[in-house]
């Protein structure tokens, strides 16, 4: 027997519905790439995410076609968001910090008919355009006064199709399973793979993220997804915000310490999201400026692990609680976050910091499961690393045209390439990616502990653990280190900091400092390029 419920499918134009219906003058704020700061309430928004749905439609697109981006985090392509995918098309994020030539592969992969276009990357566009065989149409993200004068003959103006078309009459009726997002993930070895969303998937997880134990999102609150949204949607934030009816600030291009402070304060931000590397940028602002800020409630940290001094750093200097965050592309990318349990109050300091640097709790809608290299089970006791497998309604089941099927197991769940303990209380900490792992002596040495140990000592800003080939133990440690400004430090004085922290065999064989450390698209260090430039150094002797 069925329940008598009504079937009211789960689509994306039904949060900016509610939002400018319940929320009309709420605000969305974006630093806009010409320069000024733009703000408008979801009614307006909504008005003009109609008219541009109605302009593609009007340029050819049809439901199944991929409408592609290449943009910053801005009011223009929130307005993509639900357009594009309003009209039953996907929306193609491509992440312009991709090579010239993934780029143009990615847009073919996907096979994108429509290419809309920030102008800070006009000449990414000019230098590849013809290489895009199924892209019919380009749009650029401005108005006539910024058109770029190198752009591909024919180029539209998006502000132009905006004022001239009027808005859709109603949104097309969309099966909730139908897809609505594809994004190409950086974390894999070769070409990146597709990951094809769904409506379904998409307003499970934006609902997911705005729960009490998660980001506890409300009307009250006021967000700053500083995660840009051509990478894996800006962790859901576009969609999670006016689904709650949040204030949304969005932060165009200017990612440094300086412009995320400045729109912290001026905004009054209650929640902040980003890589490690955006916060050491911004407690190095601060910390310069001789300044402290109050209004921050929450900071999620995700895409890489923050060390213990880098959280301690940051609450300091923004007043919130960090609350660590774990996810991929493939999850959509929510997995785990860490937030404290009841048990917890009262603790000692020194206790529920040690917590903080694992990743955190599954949450409802992610399973998780440890398996050795056999695919057994692992036990739950914070102890025995093994790979990260996940499954659930926002965890992808395939990669786009089947790629990579190798990633997915037989019984359903999606091998993270992570490995990871889980102790007894559910928390996950992440000890490698399977390819950064060290393996000394048949044993494996976490690169995150490492980094976590050096980045204690004061002078230590930033760090990578790589392992280096040995004669004897297969791989050694090797740990590159940058410095906060107007710091200094010795190698070995750093060493000793470490030994120690770590098991002794754990001790790096050679502490480096460097001037910077290589960050990939997406705010991670480039731990396989960091390899690729110290194998022309000389081997490690024999002991």
């Amino acid at each position: 027997m069925q329940g008598l419920m009504m079937d009211w499918p789960l689509t994306l134009p039904s949060i900016l519905e509610h939002a400018a219906l319940y929320h009309p003058n709420q605000q969305v704020v974006a630093r806009t790439v010409e320069g000024p700061i733009h703000r408008y309430g979801y009614a307006e928004a909504l008005e003009r995410t109609k008219r541009i749905a109605q302009a593609l439609i009007d340029l050819g697109v049809k439901p199944g076609d991929r409408v592609a981006t290449l943009a910053w985090s801005t009011h223009r392509h929130f307005e993509l968001y639900f357009a594009a995918t309003g009209i039953g098309a996907v929306l193609h994020t491509i992440n312009p910090r991709l090579h010239p030539d993934q780029v143009a592969w990615v847009a073919n992969h996907a096979e994108d008919t429509i290419l809309l276009y920030d102008i800070s990357f006009a000449d990414l566009v000019a230098e590849t355009h013809d290489r895009m065989a199924t892209v019919k149409s380009f749009v650029a993200l401005t108005d006539r006064a910024h058109f770029p004068a190198n752009a591909p003959d024919g180029t539209l103006v998006y502000e132009e199709l905006v004022a001239s078309t009027a808005p859709i009459p109603a949104w097309p009726e969309l099966d909730e399973k139908t897809a609505c997002g594809l994004c190409y993930t950086s974390g894999t070895t070769g070409n990146p793979k597709g990951v094809l969303y769904s409506h379904r998937s998409t307003v499970l997880h934006a609902m997911a993220l705005g729960l009490p134990d998660n980001f506890n999102f409300s009307a009250a609150d006021v967000i700053l997804p500083c995660a840009q949204m051509y990478h894996a949607n800006a962790w859901g934030t576009p969609y999670a915000a006016p689904l709650v009816g949040a204030k949304l600030v969005l932060p165009g291009r200017a990612l440094d310490g300086a412009s995320v402070a400045e729109l912290i304060e001026s905004e009054k931000i209650t929640f902040v999201l980003g890589v490690p590397t955006i916060w050491v940028g911004v407690a190095e602002h601060l910390e310069q400026a001789g300044k402290a800020l109050d209004c921050v409630k929450t900071i999620a940290i995700g895409g890489s692990a923050p060390t213990a001094a880098l959280i301690e750093r940051i609450e300091g200097r923004l007043g919130g609680k960090v609350h660590q965050i774990w996810g991929m592309t493939e999850t959509s990318p929510l997995g785990v976050i860490n937030k404290p349990l009841p048990q917890h109050a009262g603790e000692p300091a020194e206790v529920g910091a040690a917590r903080k640097i694992k990743q955190g709790r599954g949450l409802y809608g992610v399973e998780l499961r440890i398996v050795d290299e056999t695919g057994h089970l692992l036990p739950r006791d914070g102890k025995s690393p093994g790979r990260l497998q996940v499954k659930g309604p926002w965890v992808a089941a395939a990669y786009f045209k089947h790629d990579g099927q190798a990633s997915f197991t037989d019984d359903g769940w999606f091998d993270t390439g992570d490995i990871a303990t889980i102790d007894e209380e559910g928390y996950l900490r992440l000890t490698d990616r399977a390819k950064d792992v060290i393996k000394s002596g048949g044993e494996w040495i976490s690169t995150l502990d490492l980094e976590d140990a050096v980045c204690s000592h004061p002078a230590v800003a930033m760090a990578a653990a790589v392992g280096m080939p040995h004669p004897k133990w297969d791989e050694r440690p090797l740990l590159l280190v940058t410095l906060k400004a107007g710091q200094t430090a010795d190698p070995e004085e750093l060493k000793a900091h470490v030994a120690a922290r770590v098991a002794k065999w754990w001790t790096p064989d050679e502490v480096r400092i460097v001037d910077a450390l290589p960050i990939g698209p997406t705010g991670k260090v480039l731990k396989r390029e960091l390899r690729d430039q110290l194998t022309t150094a000389p081997a490690v002797p024999a002991e």
